[in-house]
Parts: structure tokens; C-alpha cells; sequence
């Protein structure tokens, strides 16, 4: 959770920075399509749990939004789609892992383990997608696009972590890919909470639209 007094120095930053965007032609509205599809970012054990180092703040409130948006979009026949980041040879010189185990603990997200599990609290029920990826997008390297159009799915609303990873970089690609990227508020989170309220603001101004969980449940209770 935010602290009140970083949420009033952001919301002065924000107010300045959204009259430079408004006065440039930014922040205009995308809005939602007609058919959509729900895409959970990696929440997985590793980052839904205790004791992990990617572990990320506010499951307390992501992790009911996500419960709410899965029964309503179940009951719509919408597709659900969940990522995991995991990789299969995280020893030796023939790593799936990239360079990016330069940066981060990638070692800890092995294919096939607990920690790249998804969250048993959302589950996906059978038939319901769990796209492994390697990347931070969940379009990187994936078949996500692919499997949204044949849904004709025109509408992706994001919800996961990390916001200033995973799920923005799945938000710049969903755009560029011509889909809709509709980010829930309640639904998203990070490590760092100052790290979640730019991003949020950013991508609202550039790359898609952020909304809150009861206008997103008001949109998929009217389909």
C-alpha cells in the first residue's frame, strides 16, 4: 500500500504532467471493444506468495479483483489466458534464460516447480490457457496474439504484475499488435508502489486505457 504522503507528492507530479500531455494531443480515450479476454500476468506463487524474490505487495486486493473478474467473464464465455515466466535449463552453458539472469534471480523460476505454479486461489479452470513465456511481454516470443485472433479477440484487460515489467510491457505489445489494452487498477501491482502509480499514469497517457474493477465489471456484466 501507498503512503499517504508519497500519494500526495504523485498526485501533484501527475496533475503538472497530465496538463503537459492533455495540451500535446495525449491521454486520449481507447476504450473498450466488443469481444475481450482476460490475460493475468504471472501471478504465480513466486510473485502472489511469501518468501520469494519476486514476491509483490497488495495481494490482498489483487488477487479478490482477479476472483471477481473470472467469475464474471467465465459466466460470459470470454477467453481467460494466465502467463508464468519459467525456464527450463537454469544450470550450464545452454540456458534458456537470456541475459536477463543478469539482472535478476531468473534461476529461482524453474519450469516444472511450485514457484511458477499459478496462485491455486485463481486457478485456471481446465481448457483455460497458461502461456510460458521467457520474456516480459506475454507476447514475446509466445502464441498470444495468434490465439486472441482466433477468438477475434479485439480487447485485452490486464491484470498481474509486475506493473513496471510484465504487464506494461504486455500492454506497449497489445496496442502494437492492434488489440485494446484495458489495465484494472485494483488488479495490478509491483514491489515498489511508487513504481505502480507512474507506471498506471504512463500507460494511461500513451499505451492503453487504466480503469477501475467496477467499471471493467460493469463493462463485462453488459455483454
Amino acid at each position: 500500500m501507498i503512503k499517504p504522503e508519497l500519494k500526495a507528492a504523485l498526485d501533484v507530479i501527475f496533475a503538472a504532467d497530465s496538463e503537459i500531455y492533455a495540451n500535446r494531443g495525449f491521454m486520449r480515450r481507447i476504450g473498450f471493444g466488443k469481444r475481450p479476454a482476460l490475460i493475468h500476468i504471472d501471478l504465480a506463487n513466486a510473485w502472489t506468495q511469501q518468501g520469494y524474490p519476486f514476491t509483490c505487495n497488495d495481494m490482498d486486493t489483487i488477487i479478490p479483483a482477479v476472483q471477481d473478474l473470472n467469475k464474471v467473464g467465465r459466466t460470459k464465455g470470454i477467453p481467460v489466458a494466465y502467463t508464468t515466466t519459467a525456464f527450463a535449463v537454469t544450470e550450464g552453458p545452454n540456458s534458456d534464460m537470456g541475459l536477463w539472469n543478469l539482472k535478476i534471480p531468473s534461476e529461482a523460476l524453474k519450469l516444472g516447480s511450485e514457484a511458477v505454479a499459478i496462485d491455486e486461489r485463481i486457478a485456471p479452470l481446465p481448457g483455460e490457457q497458461v502461456i510460458v513465456k521467457k520474456r516480459a511481454s506475454a507476447f514475446h516470443g509466445t502464441y498470444l496474439a495468434g490465439f486472441l485472433r482466433a477468438h477475434d479477440v479485439d480487447t485485452v484487460i490486464l491484470t498481474g504484475v509486475t506493473m513496471a515489467g510484465c504487464v506494461r510491457h504486455t500492454a506497449e505489445d497489445a496496442i502494437a499488435e492492434g488489440f485494446r489494452p484495458i489495465v484494472v487498477r485494483e488488479a495490478v501491482g509491483d514491489r515498489v508502489p511508487g513504481v505502480v502509480e507512474w507506471n498506471l499514469f504512463d500507460i494511461d497517457a500513451k499505451f492503453g486505457d487504466v480503469v477501475s474493477l467496477e467499471t471493467t465489471l460493469a463493462y463485462l456484466n453488459g455483454l
